[in-house]
């Protein structure tokens, strides 16, 4: 008979969010695949909780790896148990491809569901979050990145993301430019944690605070949607916005097309724009 799989919810830092149902699959469990397998003995012990199984560190690195090996257990009848550090397995973390792989297989896959990020946030943040989309972690690069927050200045639902401590600022920054500076938005910082912060403001207000002040710890970052344009930008508009674009090291030809794009206005248009104006 297979086993099963086991998508546990771990607390994002307080551990008195922990379920029964978290601990009950960790006690339980034949198999406990652990992002970081300090912080999942550190959190048996807060909750009392005397493991039995097998644990073995399965993160972003090596999951491909050992994926075929967890499927073959659950096959053999075992009850494997996954938990990241912090949040829903998945979600931007370690669980995706062992979901797929037991159910290719026909296991049995079931959650004990526990605190995400992403809808903490949202409930915090004081945005609107009737309709909201979840974009993960923005591209390394900069070039990459404002390509991405370019297609979605005109995203209407609330947009929630991950950063790091590291990308924060340019992250904030190039949203600032893309969306505009007077979109409202809120940086969560170590959420249930000791140090828990929530920065509401602008873009613009929250890119020069994180310049200044170099947030740490565990980001989630929720910016609210587009509401509509009132009309064609002036033209001292667009040039200040192509200016901006310049100043951050993007060609004036790039940049003008980013924002035609974002404006809905043909490039050759924004671009001969510039070319006038010098």
């Amino acid at each position: 008979m297979n086993g099963r799989l086991v998508l546990v919810g771990a607390p994002l830092g307080n551990t008195g969010d922990a379920s029964p149902r978290l601990a009950d699959a960790l006690a339980h469990a034949d198999v406990i695949a652990a992002e970081d397998t300090r912080r999942l003995l550190r959190l048996a012990k807060d909750l009392g909780v005397e493991l039995k199984a097998k644990i073995i560190s399965y993160f972003e690195g090596n999951e491909e790896l050992r994926t075929p090996d967890l499927t073959a257990a659950m096959v053999a009848g075992q009850t494997v148990a996954l938990v990241t550090d912090g949040g829903m397995p998945s979600v931007s973390d370690p669980g995706y491809r062992l979901v797929r792989a037991a159910i290719d297989a026909g296991i049995p896959v079931t959650v004990a569901p526990g605190p995400s990020a992403v809808t903490t946030a949202l409930a915090v943040s004081g945005l609107p979050c009737d309709r909201f989309c979840f974009e993960g972690f923005l591209p390394r690069k900069m070039a990459e990145r404002r390509a991405v927050v370019g297609k979605l200045a005109t995203e209407e639902r609330t947009l929630v993301f991950f950063e790091s401590t590291h990308r924060i600022s340019g992250a904030l920054r190039d949203l600032a430019g893309a969306f505009g500076a007077d979109r409202q938005a809120a940086v969560c910082r170590e959420l249930t944690k000791t140090y828990e912060e929530v920065r509401r403001g602008t873009l613009g207000e929250l890119a020069t605070w994180a310049e200044q002040n170099g947030p740490r710890g565990e980001i989630t970052l929720v910016v609210s949607g587009f509401v509509g344009s009132t009309g064609r930008p002036s033209d001292e508009e667009l040039l200040a916005m192509v200016a901006e674009r310049v100043a951050s090291g993007t060609s004036k030809r790039d940049a003008a097309a980013e924002v035609a794009s974002l404006h809905g206005l043909s490039r050759r248009e924004v671009y001969n724009l510039v070319v006038s104006a010098g």
